[in-house]
């Protein structure tokens, strides 16, 4: 299991950005977060043909599958989503690493016995603004 923002695990930063301008303010080779929605299909486009890696917020299983057909690295998503999601990546032979929102540290317990493969804290991502 992979655990991101955790206060004893050093881990890589996740840079939550809202346009391709804002791309220019994170560190070369940045891991790049955002919300999937239709309106940010251009910023993943540009991401995917930069080749850069990032990870999309989804909020439904449909959007689970989008996320791994336009080629994120990890798909986010909140622990109600998680067990359902996992199954079908694990089913479907994702490339992509499934994430469930971490609250607190109990959470990892309860995410690591329905096998998701990681956790993700608030800690692990910065907001860039444009």
């Amino acid at each position: 299991m992979i655990l991101f923002g955790h206060r004893f695990i050093e881990s890589e930063t996740f840079y939550h950005i809202d346009s391709v301008a804002s791309i220019r303010k994170t560190p070369s080779n940045s891991l790049i977060y955002l919300e999937f929605n239709e309106e940010n299909l251009d910023i993943i486009e540009h991401l995917t043909s930069s080749d850069i890696r990032f990870a999309l917020h989804v909020t439904s299983i449909k959007e689970v599958i989008y996320a791994e057909n336009l080629g994120a690295t990890y798909i986010v998503l909140e622990q109600n989503l998680a067990k359902d999601a996992q199954k079908i990546a694990n089913e479907y032979l994702f490339d992509a690493k499934i994430l469930a929102h971490a609250d607190d540290e109990n959470d990892i317990e309860d995410l690591a016995y329905q096998g998701i493969d990681g956790a993700i804290f608030l800690k692990a991502i910065i907001k860039i603004s444009s």
